[in-house]
């Protein structure tokens, strides 16, 4: 069973066979736990979160299509959205504890097996982005980190901190507009 496709796990898991259905578990569980727990931040809530999407996904394998992509892809999109939809309930924002960079992450010690100037010279690019980002306003700030940090799209962002989809492209545009001026990258 363990050298079964994914696709024949997800039959066998709607199905309701046990031992599909701990092999598909046991296959994707640390990315959905992984997934969930970027997104809500929090253990308790990505297990929970976890758990609801291999609930969803056994009470809608019929609706996956091997034609839109993999059992995986398949799968962590249903994650994402179930997080995302508690995260909402809960009205927290998962990108408000990035929006401000901490600095204490950007004086880790480097690897023993990293290059001391090479990782100083990363370090001292953190640092430079990092404050960059404090100089934007926070509405942009938090925008540009939704994005591309935590990579939800312009409308998942609009939608988590409740303003019009034109608006969040407009915070994430200038933000972009903004951090490249001051580090005086040009856009392509």
């Amino acid at each position: 069973m363990w050298h079964a496709s994914d696709e024949a796990l997800l039959a066998g898991y709607a199905t309701g066979d046990p031992e599909a259905a701990a092999v598909f578990v046991r296959r994707f569980q640390a990315r959905v736990v992984g997934l969930a727990l970027l997104i809500t931040r929090d253990q308790a809530d990505a297990e929970e979160v976890a758990q609801d999407a291999f609930v969803r996904a056994w009470r809608y394998a019929a609706s996956y299509d091997p034609r839109r992509g993999p059992v995986s892809g398949w799968l962590l999109g249903i994650t994402r959205n179930v997080a995302l939809d508690r995260v909402r309930l809960a009205d927290r924002r998962p990108w408000r504890s990035l929006a401000e960079p901490a600095r204490d992450r950007l004086a880790d010690p480097p690897d023993e097996g990293d290059d001391l100037a090479a990782a100083a010279g990363r370090r001292d690019e953190l640092a430079r982005v990092a404050d960059s980002l404090r100089t934007l306003p926070d509405e942009q700030r938090e925008a540009l980190v939704a994005v591309t940090l935590l990579g939800l799209s312009a409308r998942e962002y609009a939608e988590g901190a409740g303003v019009p989809l034109g608006t969040a492209k407009t915070r994430i545009r200038l933000g972009l507009r903004k951090l490249r001026d001051r580090l005086g990258v040009r856009a392509p």
